[in-house]
């Protein structure tokens, strides 16, 4: 994937998109074409470029990035957001589809307890996108993730869709995994449920951007500390919870061979318990540990929220219940 300044890329870019325009434009008006689509990029590259470069590595620039040497075991994810499925872009601003894109995939880093090195993204839009607005919900989660975006693509297309795949690293190559799961573990979370769901409920009822479960919905925050503290603690499995406690547990226990007793689910407060279960987006941890003291003290020595109990890991794969009644496996997932 090409970084978003190669020359050669932006030659390609401009030409390609004016011919898919109109076959009988006016050729004189090809290089004024040209300069607007290099304005365009050059615009969207000093957005993405608020981070220093650490010494010896190249971001936006050339042909490919180049990264220093990771640290233990590389990771690489991959998601992709789109307008209208994703965010729903009467209520939200196109910013908020970049924050997105980019925390989401940031967030599978953090659900292996692993520390973002950068990303790539492929933007594809209709012509009259305000690519510049987009980008700079790409850069402000690019900036408060510490993960910098190192290059990318841009293209003609119907709809607005953002992938991004991200790098990241676990020193020690210790990355946590889901299928660790063992009888006897205790299950955890990260913090309360349900207020990505709850939020985009309220707004639909008319709240304002600013509502803090709104923001919630629209500017979701990866756990990357507590991942990071988690895997130092020594769990034994983890994910992140973006399609809702109802699917991903039921993901982390099939991963496991495991079955599960869960004694209560934590409702962020102005959430439902159905939003708390199934609504998704929320980004936070779902952890299983031998060592629950232990994990504790990590977070507390780190400044972080203490995780919240909220179960066990038992042998039988076919027990999975919420407080003696069956756990449905209920949350988001795409129609294919």
């Amino acid at each position: 994937m090409p970084p978003l300044l190669s020359p050669r890329r932006i030659r390609a870019c401009a030409f390609n998109l004016f011919n898919t325009v109109s076959n009988s434009a006016d050729p004189s008006m090809i290089g004024e074409s040209t300069r607007g689509e290099d304005d365009i990029i050059k615009r969207i590259a000093a957005i993405l470029g608020r981070s220093p470069i650490p010494r010896g590595e190249r971001h936006i620039g050339d042909d490919a990035a180049i990264l220093a040497p990771f640290v233990g075991q590389a990771l690489i994810s991959t998601d992709v957001a789109v307008l209208g499925v994703h965010l729903d872009g009467s209520l939200f601003p196109l910013e908020d589809l970049g924050f997105k894109a980019v925390a989401s995939a940031v967030s599978d880093l953090a659900a292996m307890g692993g520390r973002p090195r950068g990303a790539v993204i492929a933007v594809s839009s209709p012509p009259g996108t305000d690519l510049e607005e987009l980008h700079r919900g790409i850069a402000d989660a690019a900036v408060i993730t510490s993960c910098p975006i190192v290059g990318g693509d841009l293209t003609r297309g119907n709809d607005v869709s953002i992938a991004v795949t991200v790098f990241g690293e676990c020193p020690g190559g210790d990355a946590v995994l889901r299928s660790g799961a063992r009888a006897g573990e205790k299950i955890l979370v990260s913090g309360p449920l349900g207020r990505s769901s709850a939020g985009l409920r309220r707004r639909r009822a008319g709240a304002p951007l600013q509502d803090e479960l709104v923001v919630a919905h629209r500017r979701p925050w990866p756990r990357i500390a507590e991942g990071i503290a988690a895997r130092g603690a020594g769990v034994s499995a983890m994910m992140d919870l973006s399609d809702g406690l109802g699917l991903d547990l039921h993901r982390l226990a099939d991963a496991s061979n495991v079955g599960f007793v869960l004694d209560r689910v934590p409702v962020a407060e102005g959430a439902t318990e159905s939003e708390a279960t199934s609504g998704g987006e929320d980004y936070e941890l779902l952890i299983v540990t031998p060592n629950v003291e232990r994990l504790r003290m990590v977070f507390a020595d780190r400044g972080l929220r203490q995780p919240i109990s909220i179960g066990r890991i038992v042998d039988n794969v076919e027990e999975r219940t919420l407080r003696g009644e069956r756990f449905a496996r209920d949350g988001w997932q795409h129609q294919l």
